[in-house]
């Protein structure tokens, strides 16, 4: 589906006033350009009209951290008896050692199968932009983003120490760390970088992602810091996203995980942080201070039974992102969960707000990744939308559009996805292709994987 112009319906419009973002209703969002030219009352002329009642307009929802590989070949992992067992289990056991397989085992067609795969979930959960880590192997997800249509930051893994070893005894064994593993990894992200960085007409960007701070040194973790400000790209880390993460850097510097980032220099404004579960309470303070992002992905640890509390950041004062970090790009859920899960950690029903999650995933996302065009509904910013349908029965009766579609709606309800004025969801639907094929392609992909030995003995049950 093709138009110069696009006029949206919005029985409820997701827009930006003074700075603001409100909930106005019957408005008509004009796309013109790529770009959204007009929100008002009155109905435009436009080349193709969307004009369902009772929807939901809002701005593009950006998706601040993901894995779409790993998460595939971890899938339904943590819901299996006994679940997964520790994070530092289900990630050096599990997913960084399976998704290095992937880069050698499979061949290009294979990995682009699930690249391609995980794209159509993103879409599908009314994701217009991501940003993904991955191992440099897969380098195909910038191939699938391109093709797909979505604004991508893919964010390639850099190492000290490239493939840890889950011991039998629950504890990590990091190979050791030479400065030709950091050389290395650097000339490949230069090389990613020159090839797709500003890619797919501008959709296409890469993040710099040094991976954890078990895993990366001091000298790699600063270089990547100076080479991301000197192209002006995001940079992003896991930080504390194990208590097991947590008793290796103490062991090694004396100090936590994010005092650790701080005295190599790297905790500073504009750091993105994924996870930060075993922070405390001082670390927390700290990354306030120095201005901070924490990309809060709830439900990946509530499967493991570890609260992640949107509200607890917040009362930091730190800016958050909610994200997915998997679970097929099911936004919404997170956001869902996100809200949950902070008022049991709270015992309050009102620890967190449906205002503060949405903004944290459109303009708030946004500001995180350096694009004021992008997370908002005014003249002037780019044209990427994500429509939800407010008038299925189990909603009813709707009060607020905003608490309804956390509380009572999901991503089955998500409609329509426009990127740069470019339909790319309607009706529910991919427009690119077959949806059903896509997806046989990539479990086939996926489970040459699982079929190995080693791959059947590591995710068990």
């Amino acid at each position: 589906m093709s138009a110069r112009t696009i006029a949206v319906f919005g029985s409820h419009v997701l827009a930006e006033q003074d700075g603001v973002q409100t909930v106005l209703p019957d408005r008509w969002v004009l796309l013109e350009a790529g770009r959204i030219a007009a929100v008002s009352p009155a109905r435009p002329a436009a080349d193709l009209v969307l004009d369902a009642p009772g929807r939901l307009v809002l701005p593009g929802l950006i998706n601040i951290h993901h894995h779409s590989v790993s998460e595939m070949i971890a899938r339904a992992r943590g819901e299996a008896p006994g679940g997964a067992g520790s994070v530092a289990k289900i990630v050096y056991q599990v997913l960084m050692p399976l998704t290095l397989r992937a880069g050698t085992l499979l061949s290009k067609q294979e990995r682009l199968a699930i690249a391609r795969l995980g794209m159509l979930q993103l879409l599908l959960g009314g994701c217009t932009s991501v940003m993904e880590p991955f191992r440099p192997v897969l380098a195909e997800m910038f191939e699938a983003a391109e093709e797909f249509g979505l604004r991508y930051w893919g964010a390639p893994y850099l190492f000290s120490t490239a493939d840890p070893q889950f011991r039998a005894d629950g504890s990590v064994d990091y190979a050791a760390t030479t400065a030709d593993d950091s050389s290395r990894d650097l000339a490949e992200w230069n090389a990613l970088h020159a090839r797709w960085q500003g890619a797919g007409d501008g959709r296409i960007a890469v993040a710099m992602s040094p991976h954890a701070t078990d895993t990366c040194d001091p000298a790699l973790l600063r270089a990547c810091l100076d080479r991301a400000r000197e192209l002006g790209v995001p940079f992003t880390i896991h930080l504390a996203q194990s208590p097991d993460e947590v008793v290796t850097i103490r062991a090694r510097h004396g100090c936590s995980p994010a005092e650790y980032l701080d005295r190599a220099g790297v905790l500073v404004p504009g750091t993105l942080a994924a996870h930060c579960v075993a922070c405390s309470d001082d670390d927390l303070r700290l990354m306030a201070a120095r201005g901070v992002v924490v990309l809060n992905c709830p439900r990946i640890f509530a499967r493991e039974g570890i609260l992640a509390p949107f509200a607890r950041f917040e009362r930091h004062g730190l800016k958050v992102c909610v994200a997915t970090d998997g679970y097929g790009g099911d936004l919404l859920g997170d956001l869902s969960m996100a809200a949950m899960v902070s008022r049991l950690w709270a015992g309050d029903a009102g620890a967190v707000t449906a205002e503060a999650l949405l903004e944290s995933v459109t303009a708030g996302a946004a500001t995180a990744l350096g694009r004021a065009d992008l997370g908002a509904i005014r003249e002037g910013a780019a044209g990427d939308v994500t429509v939800f349908d407010l008038t299925h029965p189990q909603i009813a009766p709707l009060r607020d559009p905003r608490r309804a579609l956390l509380a009572y709606s999901g991503s089955a309800r998500m409609e329509t996805l426009i990127v740069a004025g470019r339909p790319l969801v309607s009706g529910g639907r991919w427009l690119g292709g077959d949806e059903a094929a896509v997806a046989a392609a990539g479990e086939a992909a996926v489970r040459r994987l699982w079929n190995l030995p080693e791959v059947a003995a590591a995710l068990g049950g």
